[in-house]
C-alpha cells in the first residue's frame, strides 16, 4: 500500500466523520446558541469513530468543541476507554491554545484539522484564537509549531493538495461541500450569537 493510498483512506475517514457524525452534532449545537467548532475520536487501527461531539460554551465557556469531546471522552468508564495513544484527534477548526494544552495534557501524539486559524477569523468572524495566541503568547498565525515533542498537528486541505488525481479531486469535492454546509451553520450562529452568555462570542 502506498503513502497516497494510506493518506486517501485516512482522509476519506476523517471527512465521514465530519460528514456523518460532527456536522449533525453541530447543527444542534448552533441552534442552542453554541459556536460551529466540533471534534471526534478515532482509531488508528480501522479508522473508525470513537466519539463525536460539538461546542457546548451555553452551558461552560470552557467547553470548546475539542475540550467537550475530551470532557465527554474521559466520561467512559475507564476499562472501556481506549488509550489515546491509540486514537487520531479530528478538530473541524484548528485548536486554540488551550485547546491545544487539552490536546497535550490529554496524551494526544496527533491532530488534524479542516479550517484554519485564518478562517476562524475571516470566513467565520471568530477571531479570538489568533488574538489570543498574539496577546498572550506574541505569536503570529502559523506561530507554534505544528510538529513538537508531544504531536503532530497537520490541515486536512495539505494533505489532500498532496494526493494524486482522480482522489484530490473527488476529495475536495467533499471538503467544498462541507465548507457550504459550515457557512451555513455560521450564518446561524452569527444571527443568534447576541441572544448567548458566551464571554467571547
Amino acid at each position: 500500500m502506498t503513502q497516497g493510498t494510506d493518506n486517501y483512506q485516512l482522509l476519506d475517514a476523517l471527512l465521514g466523520a465530519m460528514e456523518r457524525g460532527i456536522i449533525p452534532a453541530t447543527e444542534a449545537g448552533v441552534a442552542a446558541g453554541n459556536k460551529i467548532f466540533g471534534a471526534a475520536l478515532m482509531c488508528k487501527s480501522d479508522l473508525s469513530t470513537v466519539l463525536v461531539e460539538t461546542n457546548n460554551e451555553t452551558e461552560n465557556p470552557l467547553w470548546h468543541g475539542e475540550v467537550h469531546t475530551l470532557k465527554r471522552f474521559y466520561e467512559i468508564e475507564g476499562s472501556a476507554r481506549p488509550d489515546s495513544r491509540d486514537l487520531i484527534f479530528l478538530s473541524t477548526h484548528e485548536p486554540c491554545s488551550m485547546c491545544l494544552s487539552a490536546i497535550t495534557w490529554a496524551g494526544f501524539d496527533n491532530f488534524y484539522y479542516f479550517f484554519s486559524h485564518e478562517d476562524s477569523r475571516d470566513s467565520f468572524s471568530i477571531p479570538h484564537d489568533l488574538k489570543i495566541l498574539k496577546e498572550v503568547f506574541t505569536l503570529e498565525p502559523g506561530g507554534y509549531n505544528r510538529t513538537n515533542a508531544f504531536w503532530k498537528g497537520q490541515s486536512i486541505h495539505a494533505l489532500i493538495d498532496g494526493l494524486p488525481e482522480p482522489q484530490r479531486n473527488e476529495l475536495k469535492s467533499r471538503a467544498d461541500a462541507i465548507r457550504a454546509k459550515y457557512d451555513e451553520l455560521s450564518a446561524a450562529y452569527q444571527a443568534s450569537k447576541d441572544g448567548n452568555a458566551i464571554p467571547l462570542n
